[in-house]
C-alpha cells in the first residue's frame, strides 16, 4: 500500500500562540512529528499542510515538503480538519500525479508519540477490513461513573445513566479519550465521507504519557516535564 504522511500545521493558534513551531527541548513542535515520519519505512512522502509560510520555512528544514500553501478558507479556528485532509489528498493526486490508498496523519502538538505508536496504527491498518484507525488513551473520567450534565429541570445527573447503580470506577464500562497521536485514514474513505465515524473504525490504545496533545501554556510545561524526565 502507498502512504503519505500528512502533518496539518495551522498559523493561527490562540491557545498558544505560534506553537505548531514553539521550540520543546530545542526542537520545533511540527519538527518533532517530521523526525518521526522518516523513520516509518512504509511512507513515501512527509507532507506538511500549512497556510503560514513561517511553518512552511521549518517544515522544510527540518526535512518535510510544502508543495502548496492551504488555502485561506482552510486555516481558520472553524475549518473542519477532515476538509484539510480532502484537500491534500486531492492536490496530491491531481498536481503531484500520486496514487494515495491511505495518510498518516501525524498531528504537531503531539510530539511524544513513538515510531512503534505510528507503525502499529499501519499494521492494524493492514490487517483489519477497517476504513481509519485512531490512537486512545484511557479515560481518567467515566461518563457512566462520574461525569455529569445538568438535565432540563436543572439537576446535575449522570452523562450516561447506567442500568443499575455502578459505585466504583472499577465496574463501569472502561472508556477512551481519542488522542492525536495518529490517525491512518484511507484516501477514498476521506474524499467520499464527511467523518471519521461514518465508516468503519479500530483503535490502537496509547499510554498517556506518550498521548499528551500540546494546546495551552500549561499542556506545553507538562510536555516540558515529561520530555526532560525520561
Amino acid at each position: 500500500m502507498k502512504y503519505i504522511v500528512l502533518i496539518c500545521a495551522r498559523g493561527g493558534s490562540k491557545g498558544l500562540p505560534g506553537k505548531n513551531i514553539k521550540p520543546l527541548n530545542g526542537i520545533p513542535l511540527i519538527g518533532w512529528s517530521i523526525n518521526i515520519a522518516k523513520q516509518i519505512n512504509r511512507v513515501s512522502r512527509i507532507i506538511v499542510s500549512t497556510d503560514s509560510e513561517e511553518i512552511a520555512d521549518v517544515a522544510l528544514e527540518y526535512g518535510g515538503e510544502v508543495p502548496f500553501i492551504r488555502p485561506k478558507e482552510l486555516a481558520h479556528d472553524s475549518s473542519p480538519e477532515w476538509l484539510v485532509w480532502r484537500h491534500a489528498i486531492e492536490y496530491m493526486e491531481d498536481n503531484a500525479t500520486e496514487n494515495i490508498d491511505a495518510i498518516v496523519v501525524l498531528p504537531a502538538t503531539a510530539p511524544l508519540r513513538s515510531v512503534d505508536d505510528v507503525n502499529a496504527c499501519i499494521d492494524l491498518f493492514e490487517n483489519k477490513e477497517v476504513d481509519s484507525i485512531i490512537t486512545v488513551s484511557e479515560a481518567s473520567r467515566n461518563p457512566y461513573f462520574n461525569m455529569t450534565i445538568n438535565n432540563n429541570s436543572g439537576y446535575a445527573e449522570l452523562v450516561i445513566l447506567p442500568e443499575s447503580q455502578i459505585t466504583r470506577r472499577q465496574d463501569a464500562p472502561k472508556v477512551f479519550d481519542m488522542t492525536t497521536v495518529a490517525y491512518v485514514v484511507s484516501a477514498n474513505f476521506v474524499k467520499k465521507y464527511n467523518g471519521i465515524f461514518e465508516g468503519k473504525v479500530k483503535s490502537v490504545t496509547i499510554p498517556q504519557e506518550r498521548a499528551i496533545d500540546i494546546d495551552t501554556p500549561q499542556d506545553f510545561k507538562v510536555a516540558e516535564c515529561l520530555v526532560l524526565n525520561k
